[in-house]
C-alpha cells in the first residue's frame, strides 16, 4: 500500500511524460558499456546521460526473490569464485537442452547474493569498468526504486523494462516467477498500459499468462535464430512473417528483435538491405524495440566501425520506436 501511494504521489507531482513521438532509449543492464553491467552505477549512469527507460534482467534466488542477473550462473559476473564458503555450490546443471557449469542464483539465498560483489563480463573490451568492483546484487524492487527516485529527482518519468530469463526452467525446479513478478508490478502500480514498465521475454507463454493479469506492455523478444524454449517447434522466423506478427499482437504489444533481423549483414560483415519487420510490425498493430547497439568493433558492422550514432541512426530512420544500448548515452545523443 506505502508503494502504491508513493506511485500516486510521483504520478501527481511535475514529472515530465515520455516524449513516445521519437523513438525510446533502454538503457540495455544500464549503462553496461561502461559500468558492470545491473549495477546502481550502471543504472545511475544511465540515467545521468538521458536513458528513458533501464533494464533489468530477472532470475530467482533460493527463497524465491526476483534478481536482476543477466542470467542465472553468475560465475562471470561475480566474486563468488573468490568465496570459499560458496565452493560447494558450483555444480552443472541442465538447462533449455544444454549443460551449463558454475553457480547459479536459485542455490542461493538473498542474503547470501547480497554478499557477493559484480563484476565486467567483458573486461578484456572493458577495462574501465572492469575496475569497478564494489557494487552488490540488487532485487527488482531496488531497480524499480532507483527509477521512481530518479523520477523525482530529474522531473522526468523513468520506466524500466524488466526481462524474465528463463521462466519455464525455474518454473521446473519449483521457483515459478510470474506470481511473484505480478505481485511486485501491482504493488509499485505498474499495471497499467500507460505505465512507464515494458516487460520483455523471449518464451510465448509466460507472456500469455500476464497478458491476462496484467494490463502492461508486453514485449516478445526474437533473435534471427532459434525459437521460444517453451514452444520448440517455433522458430522466431515464423513469427515476424505478416501472420505471425498478427498472432503476436494477440498477447504483446511490442515485437523485440535482434538487430539483424532489421538490417541484415552481409557475408562480408557489412550492413545489408533492410527487411520490411519494422512496417509489418507496424501494420499488426506492434511497435518495434531493436537490441543489442555496442560501441566495439565486434559487435557493429564493418562499414559502421567507429560509427555507432551513425549506425543507430539507421535504424532510428527505419522507424523503430526504441533501440536498447549499452550506450545510452550515445543512442540518445543520435536521436536528440
Amino acid at each position: 500500500m506505502i508503494r502504491i501511494i508513493l506511485a500516486a504521489l510521483l504520478l501527481a507531482s511535475p514529472v515530465a511524460a515520455q516524449d513516445m513521438t521519437q523513438p525510446l532509449v533502454i538503457a540495455h543492464r544500464g549503462a553496461s558499456g561502461e559500468r558492470p553491467e545491473h549495477t546502481r552505477a550502471a543504472y545511475e549512469l544511465a540515467i545521468e546521460q538521458g536513458a528513458d527507460f533501464i533494464e533489468p534482467d530477472l532470475v530467482m534466488s533460493k527463497d524465491g526473490h526476483l534478481i536482476v542477473r543477466h542470467e542465472n550462473e553468475i560465475g562471470g559476473t561475480t566474486n563468488v569464485a573468490d568465496h570459499p564458503e560458496f565452493a560447494d555450490r558450483h555444480t552443472t546443471k541442465w538447462m533449455e537442452g544444454r549443460t551449463v557449469t558454475g553457480f547459479f542464483t536459485e542455490d542461493f539465498t538473498l542474503a547470501e547474493l547480497q554478499t557477493l560483489r559484480a563484476r565486467e563480463r567483458l573486461p578484456a573490451l572493458r577495462p574501465d569498468s572492469a575496475t569497478h568492483l564494489d557494487e552488490t546484487i540488487l532485487t527488482f524492487q531496488q531497480v524499480i526504486d532507483i527509477a521512481r527516485e530518479a523520477s523525482a529527482r530529474t522531473g522526468r518519468v523513468i520506466g524500466v523494462a524488466p526481462e524474465l530469463k528463463h521462466p519455464s526452467y525455474f518454473t521446473e525446479i519449483g521457483l515459478p516467477m510470474i506470481a511473484p513478478f505480478v505481485e511486485i508490478v501491482r504493488q509499485n502500480a505498474l499495471d497499467a498500459a500507460d505505465s512507464p514498465i515494458v516487460v520483455q521475454c523471449f518464451e510465448v507463454g509466460p507472456l500469455r499468462e500476464l497478458n491476462g493479469l496484467i494490463d502492461s506492455p508486453l514485449a516478445q523478444l526474437m533473435s534471427p535464430s532459434g525459437g521460444p524454449a517453451d514452444l520448440p517447434d517455433i522458430l522466431y522466423a515464423s513469427m515476424v512473417t505478416p501472420e505471425g506478427l498478427a498472432e503476436l499482437a494477440a498477447y504483446a504489444d511490442w515485437a523485440a528483435v535482434e538487430t539483424a533481423m532489421v538490417i541484415p549483414r552481409t557475408p562480408a560483415g557489412a550492413a545489408g538491405t533492410p527487411t520490411s519487420l519494422v512496417a509489418d510490425s507496424h501494420a499488426a498493430g506492434l511497435k518495434v524495440v531493436v537490441w543489442t547497439f555496442r560501441a566495439e568493433d565486434i559487435f557493429v558492422p564493418v562499414d559502421y566501425r567507429g560509427d555507432l550514432p551513425g549506425w543507430i541512426r539507421r535504424f532510428y530512420d527505419l522507424g523503430v520506436d526504441a533501440v536498447f544500448s549499452d550506450f545510452p548515452g550515445v543512442a540518445v545523443n543520435a536521436r536528440d
